[in-house]
């Protein structure tokens, strides 16, 4: 139902949005027009201050919506009409000045990069009991539905509607608390029921951007908004970021030891796949391409590190050549299996240059299948003789 909603909510969004722009089309509304192009490009050309732009726009709003409430277009509009207007006009006003607000600072970016990296070394062996979340409240596979809302929040450019992400996430985590409560005649303890769910659900979901998408809605939302319940899951889930990022042993119920552990290797696995990556992207095949390797015109190999003694090599030598060490077992494990177990389909005399580690393997078990037949032929011929 929460998915439900959260689709009606969107198209609800759109109706709203579209009918504020109607209205600015209307040739009576060209004085609000006016203010509003006026103000996207004196904000636009002006230096970047976080605070300062927040309490700009703050007061834009409520300029404009003084000015929106005498107008002769809106004379007779009900609340509701009144306040899609504004929603309306907020939306427009923030997706023309996404790119000067959301996350424009330094700082901010290396906070998100940070908190990122950390969710992802904690998904990697974090579990509901470490946060004391009751058996009976566990529910992953329906956290699911929470953990995809709030990764939706990037979708979206309007205060509003990256707030709604966060309302659909912990709604879904609250009836889900709510139905096992019931089930379980036992009374939901409010934050200390629900804070923990949410910590988990943001950690294994974790959506991107996270400090920046909150510190733009807290900015730019209309404040008159922030209010009730979407108030008390945007501070919920700014408690939920804050104890992400001072999350050590003590704020588990894990031993010290075991969470130390868990985190290296978290990092070092991180490390290794970014390595990878770096790999992939610069050099198709490492195995013969790794730093410190020439190869000559006729194909053969140079290794310096032949000759290195250990206090000279660093820290990235050692890291290129255990990647290389690993691959090189990977191949001759690959070549022990295609000996021992040979192809009776592939019996072409003829194999395509290699152009990844696959292709490699192919032509070495086509080679040792080749080499074995060859053998074949020498020991009849000899039987015949």
């Amino acid at each position: 139902m929460d998915t439900v909603a959260s689709q009606s909510s969107s198209s609800s969004s759109s109706v709203m949005f579209y009918d504020f722009l109607d209205k600015m089309r209307n040739p009576a509304s060209l004085n609000l027009v006016k203010s509003i192009k006026s103000f996207i490009v004196s904000f636009q050309f002006s230096s970047a201050n976080p605070e300062n732009d927040s309490k700009r726009v703050q007061e834009f709003f409520s300029t404009m919506e003084a000015a929106i409430m005498e107008h002769p277009l809106w004379a007779g509009a009900t609340d509701d009409e009144f306040d899609c207007s504004m929603e309306g006009l907020e939306k427009y006003i923030m997706t023309k000045l996404f790119s000067r607000t959301f996350a424009i600072s330094p700082e901010d970016v290396q906070i998100d990069q940070e908190i990122s990296e950390k969710i992802h070394m904690l998904q990697s062996f974090l579990r509901p009991e470490h946060l004391d979340i009751p058996p009976f409240l566990q529910n992953e596979a329906s956290w699911l539905l929470a953990e995809k809302e709030l990764q939706k929040i990037n979708a979206f450019r309007a205060p509003r509607e990256k707030l709604h992400c966060i309302m659909s996430c912990c709604r879904i985590i609250n009836n889900l608390l709510l139905n096992a409560s019931m089930s379980e005649n036992h009374v939901v303890g409010g934050a200390d029921d629900f804070l923990p769910v949410l910590i988990y659900v943001t950690i294994k979901a974790n959506p991107p951007q996270l400090h920046s998408n909150l510190k733009y809605i807290q900015l730019y939302r209309r404040q008159e908004k922030m209010v009730s319940e979407p108030a008390y899951y945007f501070t919920n889930l700014v408690s939920a970021k804050s104890f992400i990022v001072q999350l050590d042993a003590k704020s588990l119920s894990m031993d010290e030891i075991e969470f130390e552990e868990s985190m290296q290797a978290a990092k070092l696995d991180c490390k290794v796949s970014q390595l990878e990556a770096s790999q992939a992207q610069t050099d198709p095949l490492p195995s013969t391409r790794m730093h410190g390797m020439k190869t000559n015109i006729d194909g053969r190999s140079n290794y310096p590190y032949m000759e290195a003694e250990p206090g000279e090599l660093t820290v990235e030598d050692v890291e290129r050549l255990l990647s290389l060490y690993k691959d090189v077992v990977t191949k001759y494990s690959n070549l022990c299996r295609a000996v021992r177990h040979p192809s009776a389909t592939r019996t072409g005399p003829s194999l395509p240059v290699p152009k990844g580690r696959d292709d490699i393997l192919l032509q070495l078990e086509g080679q040792a299948q080749m080499i074995r037949e060859e053998k074949a032929e020498e020991s009849h011929q000899n039987c015949q003789s």
